[in-house]
């Protein structure tokens, strides 16, 4: 979707399913921040029939960078996170202190495609997370128009929403990740500008690359939180029955409103 002030979002029909069905397109999007969006972008998203937007950014996020609304749109705010996390979250307080969360990061995790993927892995098996996860799963089950859900970026924790309603309609996993890593395509121009401003801030080069590293959307950030999934369930489709109340009936909802074999 080419639309101004939105650069990171997309349809996801279109999309194949491994049993011969295509993603209804116009149905399912994902996306970035809704932020001071130009009226063509706002009627752009209304002609295209989004009636449902679900929010996952923290309060900070929403408070500091709010969505634009319209009246036909009904709003949640359902944030995956609770606080600020370097890397994922993009409030401005982060970026004040992310030198000094760098150091954090390579003390702990050595470096930052193991942070990124601890935190996934965190939204996928934490407690908190998981709560806000099975209602978005729910109202995407149940929605009758077209649903948005978005974070700042649009990468990862929109990502792994798109990752878990993909699995769930039967795309394939390597269309998945292809998916996934389409972001830093969306994303390249900010993340030109964004490679060019840690160059000339005054941080040392090991921090400058892994927060260089933050930015990216790696397959692996996705492929091993989905290899833990499948070692303990077997599969995302059996994590999400087990961790995120969605049954077999759901999922026969959701690919016969989703999924066509035309």
């Amino acid at each position: 979707m080419n639309l101004k002030g939105l650069p990171n979002t997309r349809d996801l029909g279109g999309l194949p399913t491994t049993d011969g069905g295509t993603i209804v397109k116009g149905r399912l999007i994902r996306s970035g921040k809704l932020y001071k969006l130009p009226e063509e972008t706002v009627k752009a998203l209304r002609d295209y029939g989004v009636t449902t937007i679900l929010d996952l950014r923290i309060f900070t996020e929403c408070d500091e960078t709010p969505d634009t609304l319209w009246n036909e749109a009904d709003y949640y705010h359902l944030p995956i996170l609770c606080t600020a996390t370097p890397g994922i979250t993009r409030e401005k307080s982060m970026r004040k202190t992310m030198s000094i969360e760098s150091k954090r990061i390579k003390s702990e995790f050595g470096n930052a495609d193991n942070y990124m993927v601890e935190m996934y892995r965190s939204i996928l098996f934490s407690e908190e997370p998981k709560r806000h996860l099975k209602d978005i799963l729910r109202l995407i089950i149940d929605s009758e128009g077209c649903i948005l859900w978005h974070c700042s970026a649009g990468k990862d924790r929109a990502g792994i929403v798109a990752m878990l309603v993909e699995s769930l309609l039967g795309v394939d996993e390597k269309i998945i990740v292809q998916d996934y890593t389409m972001s830093k395509q969306f994303l390249r121009r900010k993340f030109f500008w964004n490679k060019f401003g840690l160059h000339i801030v005054p941080i040392k080069r090991r921090f400058r690359k892994i927060l260089m590293a933050m930015m990216e959307a790696k397959p692996e950030y996705l492929l091993v939180p989905i290899a833990d999934i499948k070692e303990k369930y077997g599969s995302v489709k059996e994590y999400c029955k087990a961790e995120l109340g969605v049954t077999d009936a759901d999922v026969d909802k959701l690919r016969e409103k989703y999924v066509t074999y035309c």
